[in-house]
């Protein structure tokens, strides 16, 4: 059987999401990469991928997807093994769970702390701009409110949906990945359970495996 095909770069964080969820399960998997210097996102071969001229798209034979987050979960659901299971869909309310703090991450955490990462990494290192320090300090005190909620809820619980890890932990990877490259990484100090929660994390192998190809320079 062909591996699958995930096209975009592993170091744009939505790439990111869905790789390390393919590593997790050990699935086999190429990455393609995209040429944005090219326009090649726009062109009429992707846009049969993702018509919005986006990534990552992903192809599995005859199957096309896009957007991360849905890819991710295809890939959770198609090679789930008794040792990993990240979308706990065997039991409704730990699954539940798991969609809750997933969709925490999309519309509550990633909107604070993705600016940051913008202005003081993409921003300046990519696109050559400099950094809108008004804009970071916006996003940390966003960031900060959020990150009260989450240290209340790592005190009760060794991960987001419970005691066991999940596609909700892994959601937050990309993002807080890039985020510790910022000079802001010390702010998780102020939140030991929300740390402890960071650290375990990125020990997890296929993490480990992942952050490497994805290292940046600071700034």
């Amino acid at each position: 059987m062909a591996p699958v095909k995930v096209f975009g770069p592993a170091m744009s964080t939505n790439v990111a999401r869905v790789l390390v969820c393919l590593e997790e399960v050990g699935a086999e998997y190429e990455v393609v990469d995209i040429d944005f210097k090219a326009m090649e996102h726009k062109s009429p071969e992707h846009l049969v991928r993702n018509p919005f001229g986006q990534i990552p798209a992903f192809q599995d034979g005859d199957l096309l997807l896009f957007e991360s987050r849905a890819i991710a979960k295809y890939v959770l659901r198609k090679y789930k093994k008794n040792e990993v299971d990240l979308l706990r869909e065997g039991n409704l309310k730990e699954a539940a769970m798991v969609d809750v703090w997933t969709e925490v991450d999309a519309h509550t955490y990633n909107p604070a702390i993705s600016p940051i990462v913008y202005e003081c990494l993409i921003n300046p290192l990519m696109r050559g701009l400099p950094t809108n320090q008004t804009v970071v300090d916006e996003s940390l005190e966003k960031l900060k409110k959020v990150l009260d909620v989450y240290e209340v809820r790592l005190s009760k619980h060794e991960y987001l949906a419970g005691d066991f890890f999940s596609f909700a932990d892994l959601n937050h990877f990309p993002y807080t990945f890039y985020f510790m490259a910022t000079p802001h990484a010390a702010l998780f100090d102020s939140y030991p359970h929300v740390k402890a929660w960071w650290e375990r994390i990125m020990a997890r192998p296929a993490v480990k495996k992942l952050a490497a190809q994805m290292v940046p320079k600071k700034p």
